[in-house]
């Protein structure tokens, strides 16, 4: 066997056991991370959004696509992207972002986007991928870092992604969002505080004091 053979073989091997292991991966959706604020001012992160039925957002959208936008897709691209979500984390001043995201859009990939802008957004993508360069993609529960048109392409194509766009034309991709959203925890009978009546006071009359100086 010649030595040319047995790496075509090796080769392929690898991208067999790539297949079995992206389909065995859990499904899970695309991560959003939200930025805790305690009432006692610590500040904690988290992947689901706090319990407390009064805590107040921020800033930020929630993740994933919309019902509109999803409801969009053809049925065997919706069946897809439920089990294997894309999400696509970026920056600005990002030139492999810009063309790892052309090559998602030419292919017709529904994908979130998430930008990372502040440092509670950098702190959150080391938290979640286990280092700061961006580009970022999951597809799944699967993380591909840095961005490779050969390598997204396969872990697309294993997941089921169809090879060429079938999105209609009414489709709108969802609008970028930042990776973390902010949220305030409000105290359990907390009293929202009351802005006082503006009383009118008399004018003050100037004080001839030739420095300025007033008691």
């Amino acid at each position: 066997m010649t030595s040319t053979t047995l790496t075509f073989k090796v080769q392929n091997f690898r991208f067999s056991a790539l297949l079995a292991a992206l389909c065995l991966l859990p499904m899970t959706s695309g991560a959003q991370v939200y930025r805790i604020v305690g009432s006692d001012g610590k500040v904690t992160f988290s992947d689901k959004p706090p319990a407390d039925a009064q805590a107040r957002p921020v800033a930020g959208t929630a993740a994933g696509m919309s019902p509109g936008i999803g409801a969009a897709l053809p049925y065997e691209l919706q069946q897809v992207a439920s089990k294997y979500p894309v999400t696509f984390y970026t920056s600005t001043d990002c030139s492999p972002c810009a063309s790892a995201r052309a090559m998602l859009i030419s292919r017709g990939i529904p994908f979130a986007e998430k930008t990372v802008s502040s440092n509670d957004d950098v702190l959150a993508l080391q938290r979640v991928s286990g280092q700061t360069s961006l580009p970022f993609l999951t597809i799944g529960s699967q993380q591909l870092k840095g961005f490779s048109d050969v390598e997204w392409t396969q872990y697309l194509n294993a997941a089921g992604y169809p090879p060429s766009s079938v999105l209609p034309a009414t489709y709108r991709a969802p609008a970028p969002t930042p990776l973390v959203v902010a949220k305030v925890l409000v105290p359990t009978g907390a009293v929202p505080a009351v802005k006082a009546p503006v009383v009118p006071t008399t004018p003050v009359q100037p004080n001839a004091n030739p420095s300025g100086i007033q008691f």
